[in-house]
C-alpha cells in the first residue's frame, strides 16, 4: 500500500508529507519504557508491518529505553525509504530508577541530537521536538536558550524541522520568534480536551499537531458514552477514539503506539471509520 493510499491521508508541514495515521514506538521498549522488549523479533515485525502498512511517520526518542527504540527501528527499518519521516524528541533523560528527569542544558540537547543520529543511523533527524513540560502538562517559563540551542544545531544541517512537545500557546510563541515550528506534540484525547484552542491555532498556522496518548496512554480511556457509540457501529471503542481525532482537525496526526501487529493493523484501519454527525455530537461532549 503507498502512503498516499493509507487511511486518513496525509498532511503537509513544511516539506514533509506526514501520513495522518502514524505509529508511536515508546510502547516497543520493556515495562516501564525501560529495558529491552520481551520479544525482540515481534518488535520488530510490528515496525516493517506499520512501513508495509504505509505508515510513513515514526516517533521516537532515545530515552525511550533508553537507546532501545532507536535501535529497534534501525535494525528494522534501515536503510529507510526515502519518503519515511522519523520524528525524535530531546529534553529527558532516564535515571537508574527508570525516571525522566529533565535534561535541557544546551550541552545535553546537543548531546540528545547526536545521540539520536548515531543511534538512528541517520546523517540528518526530519523533526526533532524539544520537550517542555511532564508527561501531564505543561510548565510554565521560557524556552528561549533550549530553543536557540535546537535551532543552531538546524543551522550546522543536523537537524531539518523543529518541533515542540507539551507546551503552551506562550511558548510555542516564543518558539516561533526564534525558528519556525513544524508540529506541536501535546497530551489530547476525546476526553482530554484541554488544548482544543492549540488545536485550532496550530491548524491556522499549518502546524502539525500530534496528541500523545490519543487512547489515554497509562490510564486506557474510559467513557460509557465512547463505549455506546462503539457498539451502536459495530466497532471497537478505541476505533472510535482515533477516528474522533481524525475529524476533530485536519493537521491532527495520530501516533498511536502498540507493540503487536494486530493492534497496528487496528489503529490503522480506525482511520477509514467515518462517524455520523450524532455520533461525533455525542463524542464532542465527553471532554466538555
Amino acid at each position: 500500500m503507498a502512503s498516499h493510499d493509507l487511511p486518513g491521508g496525509s498532511y503537509r508541514v513544511a516539506d514533509l508529507e506526514l501520513t495522518r495515521v502514524g505509529y508511536g514506538a515508546m510502547q516497543l521498549a520493556g515495562p516501564g519504557v525501560f529495558g529491552p522488549p520481551k520479544d525482540r523479533d515481534t518488535a520488530i515485525a510490528v515496525l516493517r508491518a506499520a512501513v508495509d502498512l504505509g505508515v510513513r511517520h515514526i516517533d521516537t526518542a532515545d530515552f525511550y529505553g533508553p537507546r532501545v527504540t532507536n535501535e529497534l527501528i534501525r535494525d528494522a527499518l534501515a536503510p529507510y525509504p526515502d519518503d519515511l519521516h522519523i520524528v525524535t524528541k530531546v529534553g529527558v533523560r532516564r535515571d537508574e530508577h527508570g525516571g525522566w528527569p529533565h535534561a535541557r542544558t544546551p550541552a545535553e540537547l546537543r548531546a540528545q541530537v547526536h545521540d539520536n543520529l548515531r543511534h538512528l543511523h541517520l546523517d540528518v533527524l526530519d523533526v526533532v521536538n524539544l520537550r517542555v513540560g511532564g508527561v501531564d502538562a505543561p510548565e510554565p517559563g521560557s524556552i528561549a536558550e533550549q530553543f536557540e540551542t535546537l535551532a543552531e544545531l538546524q543551522q550546522q544541517g543536523l537537524i531539518r524541522h523543529l518541533g515542540l512537545s507539551t507546551v503552551t500557546a506562550a511558548q510555542l510563541a516564543e518558539a516561533q520568534s526564534i525558528a519556525p515550528v513544524v508540529c506541536v506534540q501535546n497530551l489530547y484525547n476525546i476526553a482530554h480536551r484541554g488544548d482544543d484552542a492549540l488545536v485550532d491555532l496550530t491548524a491556522r498556522q499549518g502546524i502539525g499537531f500530534v496528541p500523545y496518548f490519543p487512547l489515554g496512554g497509562f490510564s486506557p480511556l474510559q467513557s460509557d458514552t465512547l463505549q455506546a457509540v462503539a457498539q451502536r457501529l459495530g466497532v471497537a471503542a478505541p476505533a472510535v477514539a482515533l477516528a474522533w481525532l481524525l475529524h476533530r482537525s485536519p493537521n491532527i496526526l495520530l501516533i498511536p503506539g502498540t507493540s503487536s501487529v494486530t493492534h497496528l493493523r487496528e489503529n490503522v484501519a480506525s482511520a477509514a471509520l467515518t462517524l455520523p454527525a450524532d455520533a461525533v455530537a455525542e463524542l464532542d461532549a465527553i471532554g466538555r
